[in-house]
């Protein structure tokens, strides 16, 4: 297996994004096929000899009456198994952070299954409390939990520079 390319998504690999995040249901939010093509420009992928095996992107929580304080979440981080625990989830988050941070934003948020890995990043767990934003845009409409209080995901966030 050769070393793993990170790079930006193009329209061309969005059906591939989509069936990477499907595969993943358990551990991600599914998003439509329509969803990945609106946001194709957040996300970068991992090619290792020419084959899509991870993606990630962002996604920016306004916060109503202070657009400085927005925050930006770390959302869709998928490896295909074969090649987990190579980097290639590091280097995916990473790379997105590098994009996001043209935004200035002062952190980076992740709700997690896996907060060991983004513990690893430099993430440290925040009560959800604290990302009642995120709460709102986004779990309200999650289908696979009533109560995002009660949902299993760890929220974590980074601090930026």
């Amino acid at each position: 297996m050769g070393e793993a390319i990170i790079r930006a998504a193009t329209l061309r690999d969005a059906e591939r994004i989509y069936a990477l995040i499907s595969l993943n249901r358990d551990m991600l939010v599914p998003r439509s096929l329509g969803n990945v093509v609106e946001s194709i420009d957040r996300f970068a992928l991992a090619e290792c000899d020419g084959e899509m095996v991870g993606c990630a992107a962002y996604q920016i929580h306004p916060e109503i009456g202070d657009a400085e304080a927005a925050t930006v979440e770390i959302v869709s981080v998928a490896v295909k198994s074969a090649f987990r625990r190579r980097g290639i989830g590091r280097l995916l988050v990473e790379a997105v952070v590098e994009r996001a941070r043209r935004f200035a934003p002062r952190e980076v948020l992740a709700l997690t299954f896996a907060p060991e890995f983004f513990r690893k990043l430099g993430f440290t767990e925040t009560p959800k409390t604290e990302v009642m934003h995120k709460l709102y845009t986004g779990c309200i409409n999650c289908t696979k939990h009533a109560n995002p209080f009660t949902c299993p995901e760890i929220a974590m966030k980074r601090e930026l520079d």
